[in-house]
């Protein structure tokens, strides 16, 4: 398969240059785009330095716009999936096949990478954890599928989703919604167990004030999305 490795990053001077080293290594076979938000710092000289391939957006979309961005390309450009990767150290290069897999068997659409199925690794905070677990719940009862980590960005799409979502992507706090999104339009949707790290540099946009308001936000999101 055509496989791009979409890399969104705001401010990750001190983890991207890691985070794109580790993805050649261990997926020389996928191309990678990281998604430069703006940055305000040196992230763009890190790219540069790097020769990776690289949109720079003029304003500051988001991580939902980011991601757009990248899924837009990957339709331009015809790819046959794409799999969503943080740009701060968190997310595993290894898993990049195995969440690939499903996709490229045409077994599922939308395969996130877990880390609540073997529960190994760095967990979240309890309070963060207690809110994935309200939107894991919220979702199974909205559209029937089963979700252990709503949250996780660790995600790869097949060409159908690219599709989708290349049109239409969720703004805030986007991967819970377009979980749901994906279900109202027929996509089969799994999960394979990660192991998740800690981020190596910069900070959460979701600060531990701004828990319950993240998960009150998407939760209205996703039923409005759902009933809409």
């Amino acid at each position: 398969m055509k496989v791009l490795v979409i890399i969104p990053a705001y401010n990750e001077e001190e983890s991207i240059a890691a985070t794109v080293r580790e993805v050649r290594e261990k997926a020389p076979w996928a191309e990678i785009l990281v998604v430069n938000d703006c940055s305000e710092d040196a992230t763009e000289v890190r790219l540069k330095e790097l020769k990776v391939r690289h949109l720079i957006l003029p304003v500051n979309l988001g991580i939902g716009g980011a991601v757009q961005a990248g899924y837009r390309y990957a339709l331009e450009n015809a790819y046959d999936a794409a799999v969503q990767l943080d740009g701060d150290g968190q997310h595993d290069p290894a898993y990049l096949e195995a969440l690939t897999v499903p996709i490229e068997k045409d077994e599922a659409d939308l395969v996130t990478g877990s880390r609540f199925i073997e529960r190994e690794g760095f967990l979240s905070s309890g309070l963060r954890r207690f809110g994935i677990g309200f939107l894991n719940g919220l979702i199974r009862l909205l559209t029937g599928v089963k979700v252990t980590d709503a949250t996780s960005g660790f995600r790869a799409v097949s060409a159908r989703l690219i599709a989708l979502y290349a049109e239409e992507y969720p703004i805030d706090y986007p991967e819970p919604e377009a979980i749901v999104m994906a279900r109202m339009h027929g996509a089969r949707v799994e999960e394979i167990p990660v192991i998740m790290r800690e981020r190596s540099g910069g900070q959460s946009s979701i600060r531990p004030l701004h828990t319950i308001y993240y998960m009150t936000k998407v939760s209205l999101a996703i039923l409005l999305r759902r009933l809409g």
